[in-house]
């Protein structure tokens, strides 16, 4: 136990934050990675978007409360989490880091706290699913084909992941041209110009030499022909459709289970959603990498909030544990970080996630603190926007 302490003690001095975990994550990828893992798509400016208005937002310190007990449990589609945040899908994860999707579901089932496994990552349902503790999340990239859509939801099921998630917010392929620049393709193939990249990053090197380079191994069983595709569009694509109200319909009826929709940013799709028997809305603008022309989270969370009885989630361009609590006072229920858990293992590898949830923790209780708060839920509606000298939102 000392040792241990010692040792995340030592990471606290040296990366106290996220953006400490970013810094180094960029030191030590090649840039191909780099801009894979941190592009948004066009100029930008959603992900400048989404932390802009998060940091206008503040919060009165309030005093004269005496010692308080943080609780920061969570509950939200029947289970029970410890904190009130959880680790987002992100494709491709083991080009980030090997084994990337075991280490954090590993990580957040021992924090008691959600992992959400892609469609399109680099392990299996079958191979994540057991690590989650019953209570993981599986998101589907809506796949044309009824019989694959079901041996899909089938796999998740039976691997033992309890909440479906759709993403309906990529109907089609984003440009994404820093990640372009940076010279990836699908699958990834080194050519002489990301060799010279992966010279310059010998930790990641050997790591992946160890391991070789990864694919979306969940759709190996449905894709046996890949050369018609582009060099830039990931072999999901062939599986996917558009889904409409109709498909969702569909999946409404064949999961058993809690059923959330992720890419939600108008409040009249919310309440349509609600009345179509969804479990949970996920407001999300995709941090920007598939439409530059939206606005932030931040901006349109309240009036979702207002629409819907439903659990909210929410995620977008989060750098600690402030920008939770702002979430949360906006009207989520629980945040979501999916380049923030991926920065931390590009950082410190299979310490990375721990570390991360051990700064955010810190970063709520100090922050509950100032604002003599027991529960981040006490926050909600008690945010001011910066300098406006307005009541709370």
């Amino acid at each position: 136990m000392l040792t241990l302490t010692r040792a995340l003690m030592d990471l606290d001095q040296f990366y106290p934050a996220l953006s400490d975990l970013r810094g180094r994550a960029k030191r030590r990828l090649p840039r191909f990675v780099w801009d894979f893992l941190d592009s948004s798509t066009g100029d930008e400016q959603t992900n400048v978007r989404n932390r802009a208005d998060l940091d206008a937002l503040c919060f009165l310190p309030s005093i004269l409360h005496g010692e308080q007990t943080p609780d920061l449990t969570t509950d939200v589609l029947g289970a029970s989490y410890k904190l009130p945040f959880g680790v987002s899908p992100v494709g491709m994860s083991g080009l980030v880091w090997p084994g990337a999707e075991k280490i954090l579901a590993r990580a957040a089932t021992a924090a008691g706290i959600p992992y959400c496994l892609s469609t399109v990552a680099t392990a299996t349902p079958e191979e994540v699913g057991p690590l989650t503790g019953g209570k993981g999340w599986f998101q589907l990239y809506p796949p044309r084909d009824e019989a694959t859509r079901k041996d899909l939801l089938d796999r998740a099921k039976a691997s033992g992941f309890s909440t479906l998630v759709l993403t309906v917010d990529v109907p089609v392929a984003s440009r994404r041209e820093r990640q372009i620049r940076g010279g990836l393709t699908q699958p990834p193939k080194l050519n002489a110009r990301l060799l010279a990249q992966v010279a310059c990053r010998p930790a990641w090197a050997m790591a992946m030499a160890q391991n070789g380079l990864p694919h979306m191994k969940t759709l190996d069983a449905y894709v046996q022909d890949v050369s018609s595709r582009s060099s830039t569009a990931h072999v999901g694509y062939l599986l996917r459709t558009s889904p409409d109200w109709d498909y969702l319909h569909w999946l409404r009826d064949n999961w058993d289970g809690p059923f959330v929709v992720k890419g939600v940013m108008r409040a009249e799709d919310a309440q349509r959603l609600d009345a179509a028997g969804v479990d949970a809305i996920w407001v999300s603008n995709h941090a920007g990498r598939q439409f530059d022309g939206a606005p932030s989270v931040a901006s349109v969370l309240p009036r979702i909030r207002d629409v819907t009885d439903l659990p909210v989630i929410a995620d977008g361009s989060i750098s600690g544990g402030l920008d939770i609590l702002r979430l949360i006072a906006l009207g989520a229920d629980i945040c979501m970080l999916g380049r923030g858990f991926h920065y931390a293992l590009a950082a410190l590898g299979g310490r990375g996630p721990k570390h991360l949830i051990d700064i955010l923790t810190k970063d709520l209780v100090a922050n509950l603190g100032q604002l003599g708060a027991i529960h981040p839920a006490e926050l909600r509606g008690k945010i001011l926007r910066t300098g406006s000298g307005n009541p709370p939102v």
